[in-house]
């Protein structure tokens, strides 16, 4: 490894799982330290082999939010990659379905960057990578309603923060994967009624014909919150295996 992130610190929400996960370990082997964030603690409990430090925290309480960026600032990295999905369209979509979406996928976001970003004018410094989704503004997904809904305001927000926080030194992007091998999506595969068929279906969704690999994403990642692409702000940067193109 280049040790691309060498000196930065870096906070990461969803680090329970998939792409969270695989970034966090892919920063850490490029230098960085990093700080995993997720629900479910458990499923980060081989981290700390690794020299990774580990939190529970809820992404939706505002001030546990608050408390963990805190302790564990100034970062010059945050990421946030915790979100959930729903299935269905807006009929299939309760209240209760449609607040948990923008409360985990796009609310979480509000409260880790109001969090975060004032340390990070007063160093001048600091990038902030959020993970959307292709199912958003950029595109229709079936039965996606609340979810789209909640990523293509991610988009948003990235874009709203990245224009007004250029002038003090801070990146703001969103990266947008396409169908990404993952735990969760490996869950609703094996909760359909033909999961072989469920699968086949996901993976023809890329004209590459296969799913993504959290690695691939994190990679990704990786080179947007690297000085490398001390240029790119204020974008969206899609990895979907041609799904959109």
């Amino acid at each position: 490894m280049s040790n691309r992130l060498a000196g930065k610190r870096a906070l990461i929400t969803g680090a329970g799982q998939g792409i969270g996960r695989a970034m966090a370990l892919m920063f850490h082997e490029e230098g960085a330290e990093v700080v995993a964030v997720s629900r479910t603690t458990e499923k980060m409990a081989d981290l700390a082999a690794h020299g990774i430090h580990t939190e529970g925290l809820d992404v939706t309480d505002a001030a546990a939010v608050a408390d963990v960026i805190e302790r564990w600032g100034p970062l010059d990295i945050l990421v946030n990659c915790a979100g959930y999905v729903h299935s269905g369209t807006i009929l299939d979509c309760s209240i209760e379905d449609w607040q948990r979406s923008l409360d985990q996928n796009l609310s979480s976001i509000y409260y880790t960057t109001k969090a975060a970003l004032p340390s990070m004018r007063t160093r001048h410094s600091g990038v902030i990578l959020n993970v959307a989704s292709v199912a958003s503004s950029i595109t229709g997904v079936a039965n996606r309603a609340a979810y789209g809904a909640a990523k293509a305001g991610v988009i948003g927000l990235t874009k709203a923060v990245a224009r007004d926080f250029v002038g003090d030194g801070i990146r703001c992007i969103a990266l947008c994967p396409g169908t990404t091998e993952t735990p969760s999506l490996t869950s609703r595969i094996e909760a359909s009624p033909d999961p072989e068929a469920t699968r086949k279906a996901f993976s023809a969704r890329q004209p590459i014909g296969r799913l993504g690999k959290p690695e691939e994403i994190a990679a990704t990642a990786l080179h947007l919150v690297s000085d490398e692409a001390a240029f790119v702000t204020g974008t969206v940067i899609v990895a979907d295996g041609g799904q959109t193109m």
